[in-house]
């Protein structure tokens, strides 16, 4: 598996006979990086997992469609942004607007068995849900993901400089957060 490169797992896909073959190996070895991608951004497991298997039935239905004029991983992970996106857009609609929606962030999150971080890994992780969203997928992509600012124009289609712009600002949202919560 290590030593098949994208274009040999896009090769197997291609071909009728070893397409199931080509298509598990592309899961496996892209599924943690985008579980995680995705979780940071609906922050519940189940959330989580739910948009990861739309996802891959998306990228299975698409794979015909891809060209290789970007690098197999960031077409992976705008399917999987547009994906979580879309979850994140329906949620709201049906969500019942509630006075106290970190607090009831906070709270969901510390009872998720799935997490295992300390109070200020779930402080970070309030402070994220607080910024706007295209500020939280911008900084989730290069502070956890470690993408560079290249790589993620890619998958959002927006200019570097923008998204330096868009993470700057992050930052110092976060920043003020700790701040006003030390306070």
């Amino acid at each position: 598996m290590k030593d098949m490169s994208d274009a040999d797992i896009l090769e197997l896909i291609s071909d009728q006979a070893t397409l199931e073959k080509g298509f598990r190996l592309l899961m496996t070895r892209y599924q943690e990086r985008l579980y995680w991608h995705v979780r940071r951004l609906v922050v519940t497991h189940e959330d989580a997992d739910d948009v990861i298997q739309n996802t891959f039935i998306k990228v299975f239905k698409g794979l015909s469609g891809f060209k290789g004029n970007s690098k197999l991983y960031t077409w992976l992970y705008r399917i999987a942004t547009n994906e979580t996106m879309s979850f994140l857009q329906k949620s709201k609609r049906h969500q019942t607007q509630s006075t106290d929606g970190e607090q009831d962030l906070t709270q969901n999150l510390r009872a998720d068995p799935f997490f295992d971080g300390d109070e200020v890994q779930a402080q970070l992780i309030e402070a994220i849900q607080q910024l706007p969203e295209k500020q939280r997928i911008v900084f989730n992509m290069r502070y956890y993901d470690e993408m560079k600012y290249t790589e993620i124009s890619e998958v959002l289609g927006t200019s570097v400089g923008g998204l330096k712009a868009s993470y700057h600002h992050a930052a110092k949202k976060i920043e003020h957060f700790f701040r006003e919560a030390s306070a």
